[in-house]
């Protein structure tokens, strides 16, 4: 028999249960979250031991799409599910970010978190069910977890902050933020907006911890009724005598790493010193080398750290708000149909952008409805950007994740189908990288969207803040354009990306236990300076889009037709269709709607499809003139014109000529093009016609 309790609340106006003790005994800890007929599964599971060696914290976590969730059967051959689809990916890492940096320094166990909606309404989304979930599990686990957290979708729509939007809210919503924290600071934000203002996006932060306060208060209350006592795993820490022997000999050494601002001169120093330190104590404690190389780490942070709060100094010698010198250039690359670098001191990213036909948008197949992608960004980083040795790798999470945020603040300002009927790809090269990888992404998609003469509304610019929080003097140190460093020792990456006139993506991760207000509108104030700054040296360079889009570009045009003469335009097994593509060697594209996208590299060619297609989809009237040319000839009756490829009509020997005709042939032979006029048409759409002139 089943055992299990039930805990109920009220999120954004829906009632959430979450169901303990009934399922999967063997996890550590586990928990059925259902809205309405939205039911996700988490089950949190952590290894004994951690494995000999380790030097890192192994936390996993999965978001499992099933698509029988959603009632699908999967595509492919072996009709089940493949790898992560990249939504999958980024759910994860949603729900990764706010507790990682909750879990015990010095855990290295491994840690899983295993997400699987098990049945889906897709007006209630299963990835925030899923973050709670996750927080619960956690919670009521036997597993070292200082939680909870609670986590909401904020939306903004006619003025109003909106907690867990439906999907006709979201698509009037001016904001789409993913949000969660702890009852006292915000853990993790991730937002695409439409030019929103500073005030604007902090409310809807704001607004939407409030809900999260209650949400881990509720998570509170079952912990308290059916949470298991938490484990006393050892944590790995250095010994204090071998830390007080390492710091004391190697605290001049580390000081004096910093003493230079030079990037390359610094790392090769810096190899220097560590060896010489690693090598020292390599002797006295030879089977402690890892903590030696643990302290050796908190002492560089500890020193970046008081230097960057104390002082004011960074790494390379800038202050808080100095952004790194930056250069821009367009259109390097003749070929492709838009290009743009975009660097900022040792970060440097290539943009390229390929226009497509509407045909080339990307289907997106999961558990939301079935949706067609028209604007792609891609993000590479191969290793030769960090000076590294490696094999190349596909795509990872990092690659994914840095993608949708630049795709995310891009989106607002790309034009409409109907002014712009393009497929649109943007693939940004990371080909020299010391942090801010993913904004410089925004900022030579910008460039390359203009070079290539799309019509955006705005270019979009984007400037990643860091900070440095000293606990123990009360002292908060937000600085913009963080490099790799000052990322790796640093509490905060805070990415924001928009226009000169609002806000049109944010994604922030930290490594502390939150962040407050002060420090929220502190940044969000910085990165506007900043962001305002990398948008007029962008603007020096490239400042409105190009007129005409390259010659190597596709061009296109559409129009609509009625959707009940699509069937004409297609034709039996496509044969019209693909006779006119045949015809013009243009690419022709008819959504349901009775729209038409016609693709190809010539202008009159597209007109001729054009010309064509509407000749199928308009029917014929008594008086209209038509052309085309003598398909047929049929002895002593006439001859059959083909009027468009899917329709012939007869001109009768009587209306060849004014003067009587004993021969067709006499007058027409097939091949011949000739210009009739619609002289009658009966019951069966028969069409006859009179010849005017032959071409």
């Amino acid at each position: 028999m089943k055992e299990s309790r039930i805990f109920k609340t009220t999120i954004g106006g829906r009632e959430v249960t979450a169901e303990i003790g009934g399922y999967c005994q063997q996890s550590n800890g586990e928990v059925f979250v259902r809205c309405g007929d939205t039911v996700v599964m988490v089950n949190v599971t952590m290894a004994k031991e951690p494995k000999p060696g380790i030097d890192f914290f192994p936390l996993g976590v999965d978001f499992e799409e099933k698509m029988y969730s959603v009632g699908k059967i999967p595509g492919g051959f072996k009709k089940r599910e493949g790898k992560p689809s990249d939504k999958a990916i980024l759910v994860s890492r949603l729900i990764d970010r706010p507790i990682r940096p909750l879990f015990p320094k010095g855990l290295f166990n491994d840690v899983a978190v295993v997400v699987t909606p098990l049945s889906v309404d897709t007006e209630i989304p299963p990835e925030v069910y899923g973050m709670i979930g996750s927080s619960i599990a956690l919670s009521v686990s036997d597993i070292p977890w200082n939680g909870p957290t609670g986590s909401v979708i904020v939306g903004y729509v006619d003025g109003e902050y909106i907690i867990n939007p439906n999907n006709e809210q979201k698509e009037r919503s001016l904001i789409n933020l993913s949000l969660a924290g702890t009852k006292d600071a915000i853990m993790m934000v991730e937002a695409g907006a439409n030019e929103v203002s500073e005030e604007e996006m902090l409310g809807a932060i704001l607004f939407g911890h409030e809900e999260i306060k209650k949400i881990v208060a509720w998570i509170e209350e079952i912990t308290k009724e059916v949470g298991k006592p938490k484990l006393d795993v050892e944590l790995r820490h250095a010994p204090e005598e071998l830390e007080e022997a390492v710091k004391a000999y190697s605290d001049e050494k580390i000081a004096s790493i910093f003493a230079i601002f030079d990037r390359t001169e610094r790392q090769i120093y810096e190899d220097k010193v560590t060896k010489e330190i690693m090598d020292h104590f390599a002797e006295i404690y030879p089977d402690d080398l890892g903590y030696v190389a643990d302290v050796v780490y908190a002492m560089k942070k500890a020193y970046v750290r008081k230097r960057i709060s104390e002082e004011g100094i960074r790494p390379d010698g800038r202050t808080l708000k100095e952004i790194r010198p930056i250069w821009v250039e367009a259109g390097i690359l003749p070929r492709v149909h838009g290009s743009g670098v975009f660097t900022r001191g040792q970060t440097q990213v290539l943009t390229t952008l390929t226009l497509g036909s509407i045909s080339e948008v990307q289907k997106l197949e999961g558990l939301d409805d079935d949706s067609f992608k028209r604007y792609m960004h891609h993000y590479n980083m191969p290793p030769y950007s960090t000076g590294e040795a490696k094999p190349l790798k596909s795509p990872g999470r990092r690659e994914i994740g840095h993608g949708a945020l630049a795709e995310r603040a891009l989106l607002p300002v790309l034009p409409s189908e109907e002014c712009f009927p393009y497929a649109i790809r943007t693939v940004s090269e990371v080909i020299s990288s010391n942090g801010s990888t993913s904004q410089a992404s925004v900022c030579g998609s910008t460039i390359a969207l203009m070079d290539a003469g799309v019509p955006i509304k705005a270019p979009v610019a984007g400037i990643a803040m860091g900070l440095i929080k000293d606990e123990a003097n009360n002292k908060v140190s937000v600085m913009s354009d963080i490099q790799g460093l000052e990322d790796f020792y640093g509490d905060m990456d805070f990415k924001v990306a928009g226009t000169k006139d609002g806000i049109t993506a944010i994604q922030m991760d930290i490594k502390i236990k939150g962040i407050d207000e002060n420090i929220l509108r502190t940044a969000l104030a910085q990165a506007r300076e900043g962001r305002l700054f990398i948008l007029g040296k962008i603007l020096e360079v490239i400042p409105e889009p190009r007129k005409e889009l390259s010659q190597y570009a596709p061009k296109i045009i559409s129009f609509e037709i009625d959707p009940n003469k699509i069937k004409d335009v297609i034709g039996s097994g496509g044969k019209v269709i693909n006779k006119i593509i045949e015809q013009t060697g243009v690419k022709i594209d008819i959504d349901d709607s009775g729209k038409v996208f016609v693709a190809g590299l010539d202008m009159d060619k597209l007109q001729a499809a054009k010309k064509i297609i509407l000749s199928i989809a308009k029917d014929p009237e008594v008086g209209d003139y038509v052309e085309g040319p003598v398909v047929r000839i049929l002895a002593g009756k006439g001859a059959l014109i083909e009027i468009n490829p899917s329709k012939n009509a007869l001109i009768h020997i009587s209306k060849l000529s004014k003067d009587r005709v004993e021969r067709v042939e006499d007058v027409l032979n097939i091949g011949d093009y000739v210009k009739a006029q619609v002289i009658r048409i009966n019951d069966k759409k028969e069409i006859d016609l009179k010849l005017i002139k032959k071409f």
